[in-house]
C-alpha cells in the first residue's frame, strides 16, 4: 500500500489506519482505491475546507462514513468516548481519520494511546509532533500539564 503524500499532513498509523487534514473529492476517490471500508471525519461540516457532501462522496465510493464533530476550542471526554468506540468498532477493517489540519485526529490517537488501547505512546507523540504540540484545551484533553498555559504551536511556525 502506498501513501497519499499530497494530503495535507497525511500520515500512516499502522497497516490499517492512515490519517490526515481535510481530503478533496478525488483525494477521498484515492483513499478508496488504497481499500479503505472506512472514513471517520472529526471536523465539524461548518470548518472552513470541509467538503460540502463528504458523506455523501463517502457513500458513492463505497465507504462508511463516520461523524464525530469535534469543536477545536472544546474537545471533550464524550468525543473521545466516541472516538474510541468507533476505532475499537472498526479495528479490523481499513480506516482513514481525517479532520481539517489533522490537529484533532493526531491528539486523539495521541490520547488514545496513553490509555494503553494498543499504540505506542511514543510513536503516536512524535506523530502529533509533527504537526503541532497541543496547548491550552487540548494540552489539558491529552494530560499535557506542562502545556496547558501554552499556545497552540504548529510545525514549522515556532519549533
Amino acid at each position: 500500500m502506498h501513501d497519499l503524500t499530497e494530503i495535507l499532513n497525511w500520515r500512516r498509523l499502522s497497516d490499517k489506519i492512515t490519517l490526515s487534514g481535510q481530503p478533496t473529492e478525488q483525494q477521498l476517490a484515492d483513499i478508496s482505491e488504497l481499500g479503505v471500508t472506512h472514513v471517520v471525519n472529526l471536523g465539524p461540516h461548518h470548518n472552513k475546507g470541509a467538503l460540502d457532501d463528504e458523506a455523501g462522496t463517502v457513500a458513492s465510493l463505497g465507504m462508511e462514513y463516520v461523524y464525530i464533530p469535534v469543536e477545536f476550542d472544546n474537545p471533550t471526554d464524550e468525543d473521545f468516548a466516541k472516538f474510541c468506540e468507533a476505532i475499537e468498532r472498526l479495528k479490523d477493517t481499513r480506516i482513514h481519520v481525517h479532520c481539517i489540519y489533522n490537529a484533532r485526529v493526531s491528539a486523539f490517537f495521541y490520547r488514545y494511546a496513553k490509555t494503553g488501547r494498543g499504540f505506542s505512546e511514543c510513536e503516536t507523540f512524535a506523530l502529533m509532533e509533527g504537526i503541532w504540540r497541543p496547548g491550552d484545551d487540548w494540552a489539558a484533553f491529552i494530560g499535557s500539564d506542562d502545556a496547558v498555559r501554552q499556545p497552540n504551536r504548529y510545525a514549522g511556525e515556532d519549533y
